[in-house]
């Protein structure tokens, strides 16, 4: 059954639902009166309190989670309290207020219907009683009912003013009913004394409660339901809430009231203006309910004891005009007015829906301060003001029933401001969050004694506002201390340009104001202290000031705190002896006559002289004027003062005027801070302008911090010296870069203790573990901690308390406050996009927000964008939207300090050209304000919402059809349940997989009736060498041929039918997969989040973000731990899909040990097991052969379709896990790893031919090829790379998409690159890398580079090595790109090492090596590493720094034990063989006795790097020529000859001109004596010219090899053996 609140009411008027939020008493025709006008009348007051509302309204505004919001709240309320109000609506009660969370109802009646209202109101009472006295609710607190009664005379006051009118009940009565509730316990109905007296005692059980004359009820005779009926007949007839005949079953005929415009005017008078401009909005009844940071004021006017019912009345009328007067101004409302024991009461609220103001608690303080002194000294009938100040989260929202109800506000803070003001009476006292909210000096409050409140157990510190005053004004100093910590973080460029102005005003006495603009937080405060510092440290005296808002509104209060602090005033606290300071330090500047001009600025009575008397006020003004001047140079002059001026936009504007016309002329260094213009209540007046456009202004805006800083900022603040990757995260995204929230973010997590601390010993090393995977501990050198820890204590770390999930927790009540300010203060529609928005996420488009906007057109929806774009709340974020924002100011002299009419020009502009587009990608440029707006939305309407989003981004989950489509887990979507399937929208991706399946299944088909390569039968034998050469030749031509109508240049145009060329893939994950997992998390489908959570990781892996995928895996696991508590299980596959993707992401972060355990249980998972033994691989190898062997039968009675389709997902998976076997055993060098790579391999090809896919057939054999070129089987290398070349004939070029086509032309590219065919593979090369770029695939697109590369600089075709590193270094710039960055820098050395070229430095290559050497990413690149180690060891080789040498050779012949026979490592090992050569050349020349054993090193490398050769013979040239050199220092120059000419014609075939050269060189050198006279490149090193001065034409510089110095000298024909 639906509670009451759920029950729509029938008949309902657009005039009913005002008249909802007031009660009939106002509704009578006969009360519509004027204000102050009083209604005297009898009735029955009942006063029910719901006992436990305000420990459920704290138990949801503490939450830190998303899942409890404000509608909760209001709905665990109102189905409460809406069910009581029904009863007393039944019972003919009106209901006159919600007093938070008690309501007070009337029935009035005539003074002889009192005995038996009071009976009926006694049965109204047992009945909700009997049904409602106690009820539990969700989240373990129970809510009870305590009721008291009271019956007599009573009056009905209205007051306010034209905008807005309240009501208040008087009487005898409405103090007695307040006295009987609150004697009242749980589930107690309480009579009044009078109401004793009135009513039918017979009919009532009655106990005396002791020491009142009032009686608890224990009984009530039961009245049947006709006797009831008779009775509510009697006094009911007349009155307006009656049981209308025409409208059976309406509780409430008011809600059915006919349009009537005047009348509508009158109610609208008591409805707040918060909750009018949503009714105004046809917004629900749920939408106006929020947990909001509010300030409340609770006011008592307490009145005389000798005062009238009229002098009472016009009393609050008189208050009540006067504080909403005060209150307007600030956006604060009286939100209640009563009238009980406390005399009068009124609750005001700050920062309600619409009007939160950035500085609310100083607001409220300047308000309740104003409203003390303006009632006590213009009421005289008031004999105490007091008011009560708190902050907080508090139920801003609706309670009540929806025939009745009221807006009202409740929370803990909201019954301690009333504590407070009962507790300090005839003060204005405030709780420490206001207090601390405020920022105000600390000479504006006085701390109070504790006192004991009723239901508050630790009020914690209260204050006394004292509010501005003549005596504070002198002596305000910068309210921050200087950082403990050392030096401010992030802000280095702004202490540069202070410590530079402070230099030229010391040296040259140059003037200059240095003004800092920032927004709310953004370290200003901290800035100047910092300056103010190094300007002491510097021997200046550093005058500084800090002004709040109130300064604003007090005339020269500025100028009188500079110049009081200038001239020594500040302890001056008495008049005289202000006179007396001021005498002696103006005497022989200024005649005493005109002393008189000081007195309105430092409050001074010096006689009015009668020069001054005669004098004009514009006389006057230019008097004072110079009398300043003289003041200020002489200040300046003698000590050099640094003026220090923070929250300068609040210098009241006649101080700006005359600092205008003293700093023109005054030589004066000051440094001044302002807040963002956007962020500021008023503009600067005109003379604050022309100061900040003299020439001598610099005005700079703070930036936001850079993560670096954020992060290093937060280790300070809890003292530890590393932070989780989460909570890094965290910190910077949620933080903005802005100093104050970072502070607030972790006050609010330690707060709900979700951090935890432990010591970090001195040697520990991090664990290999999947959870730490991406921690990085940052040292903080100049926290306190990391100081702490140089002299023995331990650092600290800081992590994750288990289960807490940063992402779902809620914004701390600051931060949300600011960014509700921020969204309090746009348009209604600019609120209402922002909120649609944030539904969307940080990014979003343009398309999904217009279609679930409700009822816009676009038009309208684009004006309103292009408004926030404006005001830099959004941006854009595609290019074609304008990805330059013009309308964001930079730092340096154009800021808005300057030129807010340019921008403003130029945003206009701007938008003009927005308008005309029809959609884009926009995103949030704070997220604060995107969590703040989504948090604002009823849960309700917010899974509605999710739900529809969700549904119209389905469509679009796949990969774009640049990468073949379909989902990014294979097949993902055939591997869900039924039920899954049917959640799901119509899903294009799937369909997409499901055609590219069908067509490679026609390719199989077509392929079955040919036979396999007889390279891979058996009983065909060994194909010959040079026929598997010519078919690999002639597939890369006809690759180039059908590729031959490829753009050059990358376009965003289509390249062939239905085949797009441009990766939208970042795109599709960032806007919808991960979206959608939102979307389905914040609806509760647990089985679709987790799906789009995989969906998403493998996205990003597939984009090369590793982070963000190992961050939604963390999602994932989180998820799964969810639903495992509930009983749930996930599907096998899914479980199988996070362990691989786990193991991918250990893998490529270089965790090999834990990616191997990882990727074993997902094959487990996927019926495929991997064996962990040598002897298991070996037994394994010989099955997976014999599978392959017969592999062309098991095709001719494959399964049918449908069966082959349901196993595609996990067949495809099981490749994916197979290929990273194979690439992580490939990297070990082990007997039993290179075992396990190949059986890896295998494994794939037997999974791939089972798929029948023909695309995924092909990339395994060209992966097998690979592995087999890895292992040095030349054979097999050559037999699957012809086999995947012929099976490239029969697959459709773009039948996998523009991925697959990229991979193969990669993989092509290297294959002819190893056999020798250069210019084959760089025309191929080309052709891979538009792809790659058009791809966007930094990991492909570096792979492609590199070998392109190593093609060209072997045909010396240098400009386009500069184009090629030009490229590579651009696309491996990221910080997490070390891989790609390690291959740049090796490509750097080989030119210096074999063209005498720079493009880096050898210096620079060196640095990144030893910086990054230790990097767990490089460390598992063996190859790679051997690639840079052996260059720097034969750099230092060959220029003699055999001490240099010794480190990196050792290294690098530790390394070429444990790497294979690939191309990378081939290039590597003839740099290696150099090495040795050199090392046997010079023991050579020091005796040869020491010569042997390096001779017998070089010659057994000679020939292991000949084999290994054997799969990438286009080195065999500089092999050869190594080989003739050792031979020719051996002495054996037939030999030698015989390696040169082999070398030579090597070159011919490969086209190898880079050898060429060399080999031409040494052979002119070693056997003619016609070489070069010295070797060119010895003496150019190691400052090579740079690689884009190299031409064509222009040689390089080649190292000679040269012959041992003992040979020549001595004609030694060699060592002899």
């Amino acid at each position: 059954m639906s509670c009451a609140w759920e029950r729509r009411s029938k008949h309902c008027s657009e005039l009913g639902e005002v008249a909802a939020y007031v009660p009939d008493l106002i509704l009578s025709e006969d009360l519509r009166h004027e204000a102050r006008c009083v209604q005297n009348f009898h009735g029955v007051l009942l006063f029910a309190d719901v006992s436990g509302f305000t420990a459920l309204t704290e138990k949801f505004s503490q939450s830190v989670s998303l899942e409890r919001g404000a509608d909760e709240l209001m709905q665990t309320l109102n189905d409460y309290m809406g069910d009581i109000v029904e009863e007393l609506l039944g019972f003919g009660g009106d209901i006159l207020k919600f007093a938070g969370d008690a309501v007070l109802v009337l029935w009035r009646v005539r003074e002889t219907q009192l005995r038996d209202t009071i009976s009926l109101v006694l049965q109204c009472c047992r009945q909700i009683q009997e049904k409602y006295s106690v009820r539990d609710t969700d989240v373990g607190l129970k809510l009870r009912l305590k009721i008291g009664i009271s019956a007599g005379h009573m009056s009905l006051l209205t007051v306010g003013d034209r905008k807005e009118q309240h009501f208040l009940i008087l009487g005898k009565a409405v103090g007695e009913v307040w006295q009987a509730q609150n004697l009242a316990s749980a589930s107690d109905v309480i009579l009044s004394a009078s109401c004793w007296e009135l009513c039918n005692q017979s009919q009532v059980k009655s106990k005396r409660v002791k020491g009142q004359g009032a009686v608890k009820v224990t009984g009530v005779q039961r009245m049947s339901v006709s006797e009831r009926e008779d009775l509510f007949s009697k006094f009911t007839r007349a009155q307006l809430n009656c049981r209308s005949p025409e409208m059976p079953g309406v509780l409430r005929p008011a809600v059915a009231l006919a349009p009537h415009r005047a009348q509508g005017k009158v109610l609208r008078k008591y409805i707040p203006a918060s909750v009018l401009r949503k009714i105004d909005d046809r917004q629900p009844l749920a939408c106006l309910s929020e947990l909001r940071p509010v300030t409340c004021l609770f006011v008592k006017l307490q009145f005389a004891a000798k005062v009238n019912l009229t002098q009472i009345c016009k009393a609050i009328q008189d208050s009540s005009v006067l504080i909403s007067e005060i209150l307007r101004p600030h956006k604060g409302e009286i939100n209640k007015i009563s009238m009980f024991d406390k005399g009068c009461t009124l609750l005001c609220v700050f920062g309600l829906p619409g009007g939160k103001l950035p500085c609310e608690s100083v607001c409220a303080l300047e308000s309740a301060i104003k409203i003390s002194t303006a009632c006590s000294r213009r009421l005289g009938k008031i004999e105490a003001v007091s008011v009560g100040v708190t902050s907080r989260t508090a139920f801003c929202g609706v309670v009540g029933h929806r025939v009745r109800h009221e807006y009202t506000v409740m929370g803990q803070k909201v019954n301690l401001a009333a504590r407070l003001m009962e507790h300090y009476p005839g003060l204005v006292s405030c709780d420490a969050a206001t207090y601390a909210a405020s920022r105000l000096p600390r000479s504006y409050f006085k701390e109070l004694p504790k006192a004991q409140m009723k239901g508050v157990g630790d009020p914690g510190t209260v204050y006394q506002y004292l509010g501005m005053s003549q005596e504070l004004m002198f002596g305000l100093d910068l309210m921050e201390e200087r950082s403990e910590y050392g030096p401010l973080l992030g802000r280095e460029e702004e202490i540069a340009l202070f410590e530079s102005a402070l230099k030229a005003y010391r040296t040259y006495r140059e003037s200059s104001i240095l003004a800092f603009e920032g927004v709310l937080g953004s370290g200003k405060s901290h800035l100047l202290t910092e300056l103010a510092s190094l300007g002491q440290a510097a021997g200046h005296r550093v005058v500084a000031v800090e002004l709040t808002e109130l300064d604003l509104k007090q005339v020269y209060s500025a100028l009188r705190m500079v110049l009081a602090m200038a001239l020594g005033l500040q302890a001056c606290q008495s008049c005289s002896a202000r006179q007396l300071v001021l005498q002696a330090k103006l005497q022989g500047l200024m005649a005493e006559s005109s002393y008189c001009l000081l007195n309105d600025i430092f409050l001074v009575k010096f006689p009015l002289s009668t020069a001054v008397s005669q004098m004009s006020g514009t006389q006057r003004q230019m008097e004072l004027e110079l009398v300043l001047k003289k003041v200020l140079q002489k200040t300046v002059e003698e000590d050099g003062v640094v003026f220090v001026i923070d929250n300068a936009h609040c210098i009241d504007s006649p101080s700006w005027s005359l600092m205008w016309s003293v700093l023109r002329d005054v030589s004066i260094f000051m440094v001044m801070s302002f807040t963002a213009s956007h962020c500021r209540r008023q503009r600067l007046c005109q003379a604050a302008v022309d100061i900040l456009k003299l020439p001598k202004t610099s005005c700079v805006r703070l930036g936001e911090l850079k993560p670096s800083a954020v992060v290093q900022k937060a280790c300070q603040a809890l003292g530890v010296v590393s932070l989780p990757q989460d909570l890094e995260t965290l910190l910077t995204q949620r933080s903005y870069g802005i100093p104050y929230y970072c502070e607030e973010l972790l006050r609010y997590l330690l707060g709900h203790d979700m951090l935890l601390f432990h010591p970090l010993g001195k040697d520990e090393k991090r664990e290999d573990k999947w959870e730490s995977l991406f921690t990085s501990v940052t040292e903080a050198s100049t926290t306190a901690a990391a100081r702490s820890s140089s002299v023995g204590k331990d650092r600290r770390v800081c992590t994750m308390r288990p289960a807490v999930t940063l992402q779902n927790t809620v914004l701390p009540p600051t931060l949300k406050g600011i960014a509700l300010a921020e969204l309090d203060s746009m348009k209604p529609s600019e609120q209402m996009v922002l909120k649609c928005a944030a539904i969307l996420g940080p990014l979003f488009s343009t398309e999904l927000l217009f279609h679930i906007f409700p009822g816009w057109s676009r038009a309208k929806l684009n004006k309103a964008l292009n408004a926030l774009v404006r005001c830099n709340i959004l941006k854009w974020l595609n290019a074609a939207k304008g990805a330059e924002e013009s309308s964001v100011p930079t730092e340096g002299s154009g800021t808005s300090l300057e030129e807010e009419s340019d921008a403003q020009k130029s945003s206009v502009e701007e938008s003009k050209k927005r308008a005309r587009l029809e959609s884009g990608v926009l995103a949030f440029c704070a997220l604060l304000l995107q969590e703040a707006a989504y948090e604002l939305w009823p849960k309700g309407q917010r899974v509605a919402l999710h739900h529809k989003c969700a549904a119209f981004l389905e469509r679009h989950a796949h990969k774009c059809q640049c990468c073949g489509g379909g989902d990014f887990v294979a097949f993902h979507r055939l591997a869900l349940g039924s039920t899954q399937e049917a959640e799901s929208c119509e899903e294009h991706g799937s369909d997409c997989s499901w055609r590219n399946w069908e067509a490679s299944l026609a390719t199989s088909e077509e392929m079955k009736s040919d036979e396999l390569p007889a390279s891979m039968d058996a009983s065909s034998g060994v194909l010959k060498e040079k026929s598997c050469l010519e078919e690999i030749f002639r597939a890369a031509k006809r690759f180039l041929a059908k590729t031959e109508w490829m753009p050059k240049v990358p376009s965003k145009t289509h390249w062939t039918q239905g085949v797009e060329c441009s990766c939208s893939c970042k795109a599709i994950v960032d806007l919808v997969l991960v979206p959608l997992a939102q979307h389905y998390m914040a609806v509760g489908n647990e089985a679709r989040a987790f799906y789009y959570l995989l969906e998403g990781a493998a996205a990003y892996l597939h984009v090369s973000d590793n982070y963000l995928a190992f961050r939604n895996l963390k999602k994932a696991e989180v998820l799964r731990t969810l639903v495992a508590k509930k009983g749930n299980a996930l599907a096998c596959f899914e479980e199988a899909t996070l362990l691989s993707l786990k193991g991918e992401v250990c893998y490529r972060m270089g965790q090999t040990e834990l990616a191997k355990t990882t990727i074993r249980k997902a094959l487990s998972l996927l019926k495929r097991k991997f064996p962990m033994t040598s002897t298991g691989a070996a037994l394994q190898l010989v099955l997976e052969k014999s599978e392959h062997a017969s592999h062309k039968k098991n095709r001719d009675s494959s399964v049918p379709q449908e069966a082959g389709r349901q196993r595609l997902p996990c067949l495809f998976r099981q490749s994916h896990c197979l290929s990273l076997l194979r690439q992580l055993f490939s990297l070990e060098s082990a007997a039993g790893s290179r075992r396990l790579s190949r059986l890896a391999a295998l494994m794939k090809v037997n999974t791939a031919e089972e798929s029948e896919d023909a695309s995924h057939v092909l990339l395994s054999y060209l992966e097998y090829a690979l592995c087999c070129q890895n292992l040095g089987c030349r054979e097999e290398w050559l037999q699957y790379g012809r086999a995947a070349m012929q099976l490239s004939t029969e697959v459709q070029l773009f039948g996998g998409g523009v991925l697959n086509t990229a991979s193969f032309a990669q993989a092509l590219s290297h294959l002819t690159l190893s056999l020798g065919n250069l210019p084959l593979s760089v025309d191929v090369g080309y052709r891979a890398e538009r792809l790659c770029m058009e791809l966007q695939k930094p990991d492909l697109g570096c792979v492609v580079l590199r070998t392109l590369f190593t093609a060209l600089f072997l045909q010396m075709r240098y400009p386009e090595c500069e184009a090629v590193l030009r490229r590579l270094e651009e696309q491996v710039s990221g910080a997490d790109e070390i891989v790609g960055q390690a291959c740049f820098f090796s490509c750097c050395l080989d030119l210096l090492l074999d063209a005498g070229w720079q493009y880096k430095s050898f210096e620079e290559c060196r640095r990144f090596v030893e910086q990054n050497e230790a990097n767990c990413l490089l460390q598992v690149q063996s190859s790679i590493l051997l690639g840079l180690y052996s260059s720097l060891a034969l750099w230092f080789a060959r220029l003699g720094q055999w001490d240099n040498f010794q480190k990196p050779f050792e290294k690098a012949k530790r390394l070429l034990k444990s790497t294979g026979a690939c191309l990378v490592v081939s290039q590597a090992c003839s740099q290696l063989l150099e090495c040795h050569s050199l090392v046997l050349k010079k023991d050579m020349e020091h005796g040869l006795w020491r010569a042997r054993e390096s001779c017998r090193r070089a010659l057994r490398l000679a020939e292991e790097v000949f084999s290994r050769c054997s799969t990438s013979p286009v080195f065999y040239p500089r092999v050869y020529h190594l080989k003739a050199y050792i031979f020719l220092m051996l002495g054996n120059e037939e030999q030698s000859l015989l390696c040169l000419n082999q070398g030579l014609q090597a070159c011919e075939d490969h086209g190898n001109l880079l050898e060429k050269t060399g080999l031409e060189m040494s052979t002119e050198c070693w056997f003619t004596g016609k070489g070069p006279l010295g070797d060119l490149w010895l003496k150019t090193a190691p400052h090579f010219p740079h690689l884009n001065q190299a031409k064509p034409e222009v040689c390089s510089s080649r190292y000679l090899l040269k012959l041992p110095a003992l040979q020549r000298e001595d004609s030694s024909p060699g060592i002899k053996f």
